[in-house]
C-alpha cells in the first residue's frame, strides 16, 4: 500500500538539515513551502496507523542527529470512525507549541480542529 505523506520539519538552527535532506531525497520527496515536504512511502497492507508512525520515526532517527527541541510532523490519512479514512496529524518528534498568532485575532476561543493532536 502507498501512503502520502507530508512531513514538517523544526530542527533548529544547528539542526542536522544534511541528513535530514538526504534521507528526504532519498524517498524522492518534493517541497511544499518553508519547512514542509511530501513524499510517497509503501508499506505492507497489514501495517496499523501506529506501527507506520513508529517505523517512520525509527528511519529518521537511523539518518537524522535528532536533538532536544527538535520537532517532526506528520501528516497522512488514517482509520477513523466506521472505518473510514480521515487526515490527521502527529508530532512524531517534539511537541506543539504556542501559536505566534495568538491574540490578534477579532475573536478570542477559537475552536481546535477536528484532527489535530
Amino acid at each position: 500500500m502507498e501512503k502520502s505523506v507530508w512531513l514538517s520539519y523544526d530542527l533548529g538552527v544547528m539542526g542536522d538539515y544534511p541528513g535530514l535532506y538526504k534521507w528526504l531525497d532519498n524517498k524522492n520527496a518534493v517541497e511544499c513551502g518553508k519547512s514542509m515536504a511530501y513524499f510517497n512511502e509503501s508499506v505492507p497492507d497489514t501495517t496499523s496507523d501506529e506501527q507506520f508512525l513508529q517505523m517512520l520515526e525509527k528511519d529518521i532517527k537511523d539518518n537524522v542527529q535528532v536533538k532536544p527541541g527538535n520537532r517532526l510532523y506528520i501528516i497522512c490519512q488514517r482509520k477513523g470512525e466506521n472505518g473510514k479514512r480521515v487526515t490527521r496529524g502527529s508530532f512524531i518528534m517534539g511537541k506543539r507549541m504556542a501559536n505566534p498568532w495568538e491574540g490578534y485575532g477579532d475573536e478570542k476561543g477559537a475552536v481546535k480542529a477536528d484532527g489535530i493532536e
